[in-house]
């Protein structure tokens, strides 16, 4: 473990915060968040939120936040569905066949991305929360015939009060039995570039910034890629245990949200 930052989270501006697992688990907001977010904007400290959950769109985490009663604004939610779009238009990718939410479809449609193509470019998987046997059966079809396959995430499992659920890594595993497919790009958390261009546009150093999340594999990776000061919570998915086995090394190690500041 790091320690090179303790819970008074000293020098930081702003913290880039995870959701579930950090925030909320389900529909449960984690005990202490909301107090630990009032004594962000006490102390001046910028908050964005984070996920790599592409099932809902910006629009729907507002109103998820908002009924938790964070005053979440459009602007300071990054999805990695952002990090997805980004990706489509750089490769100039307008059709494909969409294995996700009608919330992620809303997002994709539009940017002018047709997301049912009979002739995509790509095969683009989500975390699809209202997966049907169809969609999993055209995007095989696609798959066999050549199309390659772009993913949101690398998530494995969605942390849950009751235990992860199947998430995006999950279905990759699935199409790889069907297919013998892999992503040829994945999206999201770790890559650096979900955060780092938040960074810059507020004229910070990513080691005046904080990412606390839940995960060693996608939100202490992206801290550590980026630069910034990675912050572990215990109260999603990873364990100590997992921390002592994992390559990452966060900066802190806390309990939950509640020991900050």
């Amino acid at each position: 473990m790091g320690g090179v930052l303790d819970a008074e989270l000293v020098g930081i501006k702003a913290v880039f915060l995870d959701l579930d697992g950090t925030i909320y688990l389900g529909s449960e907001l984690i005990p202490g968040a909301l107090d630990f977010l009032k004594r962000c904007e006490g102390e001046g400290i910028k908050r964005f939120f984070l996920s790599n959950n592409s099932s809902r769109s910006v629009n729907e985490y507002v109103a998820k936040l908002r009924a938790f009663g964070i005053p979440a604004e459009v602007d300071e939610i990054l999805l990695s569905t952002h990090d997805l779009l980004t990706w489509l238009s750089s490769n100039s990718v307008t059709e494909t066949y969409l294995v996700g939410t009608e919330g992620m479809r809303s997002m994709l449609e539009d940017t002018g991305v047709n997301t049912m193509s009979d002739s995509p470019q790509y095969v683009v998987l989500g975390y699809d929360t209202e997966i049907t046997y169809d969609k999993l059966q055209i995007a095989s079809v696609h798959l066999h015939r050549g199309v390659p396959m772009v993913a949101s995430h690398p998530d494995i499992v969605c942390p849950g009060p009751e235990g992860g659920i199947p998430d995006t890594g999950a279905y990759m595993a699935l199409f790889e039995a069907t297919t013998g497919v892999r992503p040829i790009h994945t999206c999201g958390k770790p890559n650096p570039g979900m955060i780092l261009h938040k960074v810059e546009e507020l004229g910070l150093q990513p080691n005046e910034c904080a990412m606390i999340g839940d995960r060693l594999y996608t939100d202490m990776e992206m801290a550590e890629r980026a630069g910034v000061n990675g912050i572990l919570v215990l109260s999603g998915e990873a364990t100590m245990d997992d921390l002592d086995a994992a390559a990452q090394n966060p900066a802190l190690v806390v309990g939950s949200v509640a020991e900050l500041l």
